[in-house]
């Protein structure tokens, strides 16, 4: 069975694919083929996977731009209609970051910061990512003046965030845990509604004042549609199980991520809430590909 993971390799879509992979190879006794099919924003491969065959042996995994895609741009292709929900795996947080040159070291100081400094710029991984909608947000519900810079992925936007060549960013923490850990960047807020297991000590957006504002990022399983009720049962159940077990729960944690597992049913609802979220934050918030 393949995988299809629509990001490179190396991120944390294909880091928790491959963990989940390995368990549900061991488990099901059948062998988990990892496929990276990037581009697009990850479009072509949730394009990919709701054209494939529905016979079983193809998995999309997705991060929740499945949900706020749509609202951005046009597709060739209803994913929503022609994927169904398997498992939700994980959860995370998208967190704000700034450069330790700046007296920031918490969101209220960065609103006190900001409001100096209009035209403050802050980097995301990507033009219409959560991470774009959730600065944005930000920006509105605090009264500042920010200028969006988005950047072709994760790596560059840190590459100039610890160099200092841009002082604010709003990230995954997967790529920014290790420089907050060392000194070399500062995490102020996190985006979820309460304090992610990997950022303990790290205060949500709304514990910074900023009530209501909640973005969390999922990965979740899909397959295509009419795939076989029972293979989605049987599926379902052993992701479940995957995210329940400890040892793969504590690798995950260590890569900035909650194991969840919940069900078809409970994804489903999820994805149709926040699909209804990011087109009413689109219209809000004028959301635009830069």
């Amino acid at each position: 069975m393949r995988i299809i993971v629509p990001l490179a390799a190396g991120g944390g879509l294909d880091f928790v694919s491959r963990l989940t992979g390995e368990y549900l190879s061991r488990s099901m006794g059948q062998q988990f083929v990892i496929e990276n099919k990037a581009g697009a924003g990850g479009m072509l491969g949730i394009e990919t996977a709701a054209r494939s065959q529905p016979d079983g042996y193809t998995v999309l995994n997705s991060t929740d731009a499945i949900a706020s895609a749509p609202s951005v741009t046009k597709f060739n292709v209803d994913f929503i209609s022609s994927l169904v929900p398997v498992a939700q795996l994980t959860r995370s947080p998208q967190i704000i970051a700034v450069h330790p040159s700046i007296d920031v070291k918490s969101l209220p100081d960065l609103i006190q910061y900001a409001k100096g400094k209009p035209g403050s710029g802050y980097a995301t991984s990507g033009a219409g990512t959560n991470q774009h909608f959730l600065g944005e947000w930000v920006a509105r519900e605090a009264g500042l003046k920010l200028v969006h810079v988005p950047y072709r992925g994760a790596g560059q936007a840190v590459n100039d965030l610890v160099a200092g060549h841009i002082l604010i960013a709003v990230l995954g923490p997967a790529a920014i845990i290790p420089f907050h850990q060392a000194g070399t960047l500062r995490i102020i807020a996190q985006s979820s509604q309460v304090r992610s297991p990997s950022l303990p000590d790290v205060p949500t957006i709304e514990e910074g004042g900023l009530k209501g504002v909640v973005l969390d990022t999922w990965q979740g399983m899909f397959v295509p549609e009419k795939t076989p009720t029972e293979i989605i049962r049987q599926l379902s159940s052993e992701i479940g199980k995957a995210m329940s077990d400890p040892m793969l729960a504590d690798k995950l944690r260590q890569g900035a991520q909650e194991a969840v597992g919940a069900s078809a049913e409970q994804l489903a609802l999820l994805l149709k809430d926040d699909t209804e979220k990011y087109a009413r934050l689109v219209q809000e918030l004028k959301i635009k590909l830069d």
